[in-house]
Formats: C-alpha cells, sequence, structure tokens
C-alpha cells in the first residue's frame, strides 16, 4: 500500500530506529489526506504535506508550521492541537490503521510532525512539483 511505503520513507527520514510507527502513522495521515475528505491534497497534486500545513494553519497553529518550515528552531504542538485540527474521521482511520487510540495517534504526530516537516523543507520553503515520495527520496541524498 502507498500508506506503508510513504510510511516506512518517512521513517528512515526521521532516523530508522523508534521513528518506524511514526513514520506509520505519518504516512497513514498523509495517505488518508491526499485520498481526498480530509481537505489535504488542496492545490497541491500528489504532495498532500501542503494541504495538511494549510489545514493546520487554519486550525490556528500558523506559528508552529512556520517554524517547521522555516530555518529557526522548530516550536511544539500538542496532541490535542493535532486532534483539534484534524478531521474526525481522518484520524480515527490513522490511529485504526496503527492499532493505536486517536489520542495516542494525535501524541505521536505532534512528535514526529514538527521534524519530519523540518527536514523536508531544508531550505525554508515547501518543495514543488514532486509527489511526496520522491521529496522524501531526494532528502535521502
Amino acid at each position: 500500500m502507498a500508506g506503508n511505503d510513504l510510511g516506512s520513507l518517512l521513517g528512515s527520514l526521521l532516523g530508522g530506529s523508534g521513528s518506524g510507527q511514526s513514520g506509520g502513522i505519518l504516512g497513514s495521515l498523509l495517505g488518508a489526506l491526499a485520498a481526498g475528505k480530509g481537505g489535504g491534497a488542496g492545490g497541491n497534486g500528489s504532495n498532500p504535506l501542503g494541504g495538511l500545513l494549510d489545514m493546520l494553519t487554519r486550525s490556528g497553529l500558523t506559528d508552529q508550521t512556520t517554524s517547521w518550515v522555516g530555518t529557526g528552531e522548530n516550536q511544539a504542538v500538542s496532541g490535542a492541537q493535532i486532534a483539534d485540527a484534524l478531521p474526525d474521521e481522518t484520524l480515527q482511520k490513522v490511529a485504526a490503521e496503527a492499532g493505536v487510540s486517536p489520542q495516542q495517534a494525535a501524541d505521536e504526530i505532534a512528535q514526529s510532525l514538527p521534524r519530519a516537516v523540518d527536514k523536508l523543507t531544508p531550505n525554508g520553503s515547501l518543495p514543488q512539483g514532486s509527489s511526496l515520495e520522491e521529496i522524501i527520496r531526494q532528502q535521502q541524498l
């Protein structure tokens, strides 16, 4: 499945050991958003990352998302903030795929998303034109 492949790529991007579940949860989240209902694709084609960041920004997490993309220190976000920002059905689906509660999934996303976005945006801006998988592979170089 694409979500599993994306999860593996994100896990390796986040540092491998101990990051497998985080990568899987992020992969499931981005896969669910790319599939449509979460509103995450929002003009970013096959790259749902921009749509996810837009969703978080609309939920009041502008300072956090800007810090993750920028080149400074990453601001923290809580699992509760992530749970409030994401559509309930998306979080439920991600949690079910990971075999954890929705709150545990939100907590995992809150822990790993800032680092993942930071690594995927090393120049302080969202990469354009590539699929998310291609962007992750480029960062492995």
